[in-house]
């Protein structure tokens, strides 16, 4: 789909969000940039403010080969800034960890991760007879390095695939601990 195509495609579910009265728009598990795009442009035309929230494979990137970075850069250039926020979901923060290892523009606009429980592939966790959920303490040390890399501008925590009240529990925990020791 075309970033056009898209902008047409998601057009009447945000102006039915935007007329119900809805705050914000998230488009979460985005595979790759033009999607991301003509979301931002039919959200900017409803008059809502959008978050892009995009998933990556094991190697960092997005299902379509593009690199975080690049993707984040691209929807930012075709949108003068579009998006509010940008996040990472529907992956294991060892899949991203690398990628986040940059000093580049892109990284400041990154505020959200809403993690897999699981360090699986998308395409395990697809053939996988049983669900992965991980290690929650793990997970949640995991949380808090990213916070310590990225800084207290990554406050939108959560989780996707295989977690629960545990990891939530943990994120919360550990992150609150790496902030108290902050402060």
């Amino acid at each position: 789909m075309t970033a056009d195509e898209a902008a047409a495609y998601h057009r009447a579910a945000i102006e039915v969000y935007a007329q119900a009265g809805a705050d914000m728009i998230t488009a979460i598990t985005m595979t790759y940039a033009d999607e991301a795009v003509g979301i931002v442009r039919a959200a900017r035309a409803a008059g809502l403010p959008v978050a892009i929230s995009f998933t990556v494979e094991t190697d960092g990137r997005l299902p379509s080969g593009q690199a975080l970075g690049d993707a984040i850069d691209a929807v930012d250039a075709a949108t003068q800034d579009g998006p509010a926020y940008y996040m990472i979901n529907c992956a294991h923060p060892t899949h991203f960890a690398e990628a986040l290892a940059t000093e580049a523009r892109w990284l400041t606009r990154l505020k959200g991760v809403r993690a897999n429980a699981s360090k699986r592939s998308h395409a395990e966790l697809d053939a996988a007879p049983d669900l992965d959920a991980g290690n929650p303490a793990e997970l949640g040390r995991d949380y808090a390095a990213l916070r310590r890399r990225l800084g207290h501008r990554l406050n939108v925590l959560g989780g996707c695939c295989g977690t629960d009240h545990r990891h939530i529990e943990q994120i919360a925990f550990h992150c609150t601990a790496e902030a108290a020791q902050a402060a």
